[in-house]
């Protein structure tokens, strides 16, 4: 393939990455978004913690989700209160309970210690049919916490058993966690101003 003609084939491709960016971003549910931080918010409120998990690409979310509470969504947002926010990525504990009960309850254990009523429980899967992240979710609900579930496709059964869904309705896997990244960070923006009176993302 000559240069032009390869230069063409990346401008394409481009193109079509972005229109399918656009699609996806008019299709996110910006009322899920609200309702989503809307029950983080009343959660720290409470005195709770945020236990955030998924598998691959979406563990990365995770452990991102989390660190932005923790740590800083701007340098606007440098000074504020930390807020907590786990995830069960401690290699020893988790090839452990992977080992020792299997990697369909790799997340359970995590839960059941951690977990309290006051807490939310956010699990993330593009396809909603994760075993441990499903398994995971039911017992948190078990425990009495509130249940938030991030899928792509059509939700699969992650969709049907979270108190609340947040769907990125695409079959593409990559498409819809960068769908994820882009709720996350306007949740962790919504509940920053509602907490501390200013935008972090301004």
């Amino acid at each position: 393939m000559d240069k032009q003609n390869d230069a063409t084939g990346v401008m394409h491709y481009l193109k079509k990455t972005i229109d399918d960016h656009k699609e996806m971003v008019e299709k996110l549910d910006l009322n899920k978004i609200e309702e989503v931080a809307s029950e983080i918010t009343g959660c720290y409120k409470n005195g709770g913690k945020l236990i955030i998990f998924g598998n691959g690409g979406s563990a990365a979310d995770a452990m991102a989700f989390a660190t932005e509470f923790e740590g800083q969504l701007s340098s606007r947002d440098k000074g504020r209160k930390p807020l907590p926010a786990i995830t069960p990525y401690n290699t020893s504990a988790l090839t452990a309970m992977s080992n020792d009960y299997g990697y369909e309850t790799s997340f359970v254990r995590f839960v059941q210690a951690n977990a309290k009523r006051s807490d939310v429980v956010i699990g993330i899967s593009t396809s909603g049919n994760s075993k441990n992240v499903l398994s995971a979710i039911k017992s948190a609900k078990e425990l009495g916490a509130k249940t938030v579930g991030m899928t792509g496709g059509n939700g699969g059964e992650l969709g049907s058993i979270c108190d609340i869904h947040f769907n990125v309705p695409t079959p593409s896997c990559s498409i819809a966690q960068e769908g994820h990244l882009i709720a996350y960070h306007r949740i962790c923006a919504l509940v920053i101003r509602d907490l501390f009176g200013y935008d972090a993302l301004v």
